[in-house]
């Protein structure tokens, strides 16, 4: 994009807070010094991030900047036609460019199969447009990666900070979710009269994406400090121009005011942007998500329709309460073997899913001689541990009436789900994944089964 169109639209886009891409430009651009380091960010993937109170009237100049030439295809779905696609079309009509509708079914879902269907109706198109948010955008940048076919997107809601990211999330005819590679999208385009407009579920299910950060961050460390699995702190330290500001500004989420989700709409980009540092997704997704992941795979019928981030939300204040017991004892638990149930994890899963899950599963699984070692290494550095992690908590009740003020459920009563598959969830959803946390902790020693009876 042309530097010159890129200050108009910041300028016209700048809230009284500053400029909505202000320090987001120098971290995708690769200009960003790391102070730990004195490195240089790496320049992340796609070309091109946008946030702007408005776009309107700039949406053509902004797909001719990213080289989308050639027959164009308008990605959509009927809700986010309505939201934005058809003023995209607009637009391009206006600006004498040629392009077809692809309006998927009414709540599509990135799964394979919907996947092939679309990759046969853009078989003659050379680029393409994604009007939408974590489905639709899943959905094209796992269909155009095949044959690194250009295409960007016009979000339309905050619910996710997946728009930037090189990977898709869909799922398996199993009913299983994994990540597939993509591509990232040349680039992103966030309107913040749109996004603010979109209904008020999918902006609290960003805000449950990023609610989620101080868990998984705990998490993390106590992986890499037990089991000397790789952290880094950058994806922490490019948030931190921004801390404390979308915390003072909750209350206007629920209000769909437009500096309120400007501020969570970086949070969202800064905290995908993460993944360029370090290559993985573990800074924002470790116990936290596993938890939702089992939900939105097994459910099945007993799914409510709740968002991934939603259920991100809830699934935090539960990981929340579990961290922040464990940090209150003075001495560490005592570790048994893992107990892996193969038949009843194929009951709850199906053979196929399970089978998978279990391979998964089996990586961080310890042995007698492995849960000696850790036991030995927890007696070591229990104290210094407990006061490393105890710097990143948040109190559950503070994040509790965060998540509640944005219009986040903070049971599971609240969401629609069945307390005794959130129960379910809890207790098995590490089983999903090779990401060592403290719910491997606590179901090694003996003691999920107490943490998850007490949600609800």
């Amino acid at each position: 994009m042309d530097r010159n169109l890129a200050e108009c639209v910041m300028e016209r886009g700048a809230p009284m807070s500053g400029n909505w891409m202000s320090h987001i430009e120098d971290v995708y651009l690769g200009l960003w010094l790391n102070p730990q380091t004195g490195k240089r960010s790496p320049r992340a993937a796609c070309e091109k991030i946008v946030i702007a109170n408005s776009l309107d009237g700039s949406e053509a100049s902004l797909v001719d900047e990213m080289g989308m030439k050639g027959s164009l295809a308008v990605v959509a779905d009927p809700e986010t036609w309505d939201a934005l696609g058809s003023r995209v079309a607009a637009a391009l009509i206006s600006a004498g460019k040629t392009y077809s509708e692809v309006i998927l079914d009414r709540h599509p879902h990135a799964s394979m199969t919907e996947a092939n269907a679309l990759a046969q109706r853009l078989d003659d198109v050379e680029s393409v447009i994604a009007v939408g948010a974590g489905t639709i955008n899943d959905l094209v940048k796992y269909v155009t990666a095949k044959d690194r076919r250009p295409y960007c997107v016009f979000g339309t809601a905050p619910s996710m900070d997946g728009y930037a990211s090189t990977t898709a999330s869909m799922s398996l005819a199993s009913g299983l979710k994994v990540s597939k590679p993509g591509q990232s999208p040349k680039g992103v385009f966030l309107d913040l009269e749109v996004l603010s407009a979109a209904p008020q579920r999918m902006i609290s299910a960003g805000f449950g994406d990023t609610l989620c950060a101080s868990v998984a961050r705990i998490d993390w460390w106590l992986s890499h400090r037990l089991t000397g699995s790789f952290f880094d702190d950058a994806p922490y330290l490019i948030t931190e121009p921004d801390a404390g500001q979308l915390e003072s500004r909750v209350a206007g989420l629920g209000e769909r005011d437009h500096e309120s989700v400007g501020w969570l709409t970086r949070a969202l980009v800064l905290s995908g942007l993460g993944v360029a540092f370090t290559g993985v997704s573990n800074h924002g997704s470790m116990a936290e998500h596993q938890i939702s992941h089992y939900i939105d795979c097994f459910a099945r019928e007993r799914h409510p329709g709740t968002l991934h981030g939603q259920q991100v939300g809830l699934a935090t204040l539960t990981m929340g309460r579990i961290q922040q017991w464990f940090l209150e004892q003075e001495y560490p638990p005592e570790i048994k073997p893992t107990r892996i149930d193969s038949d009843d994890m194929a009951r709850r899963m199906g053979r196929e899913a399970a089978k998978e899950c279990e391979t998964a599963y089996r990586q961080k699984a310890l042995d007698e001689k492995g849960a000696a070692m850790l036991n030995e290494r927890l007696q070591d550095i229990w104290p210094e541990l407990r006061s490393e992690l105890r710097a990143w908590v948040q109190p559950v009740s503070k994040m509790q009436q965060e998540l509640a003020t944005a219009g986040g459920g903070v049971t599971a009563k609240e969401l629609g789900l069945p307390v005794d598959f959130y129960r379910e969830a809890v207790r098995h959803g590490h089983e999903m994944r090779n990401r060592f946390s403290f719910i491997d902790l606590a179901c090694d020693a003996g003691l999920l089964d107490d943490f998850a009876a007490a949600e609800h």
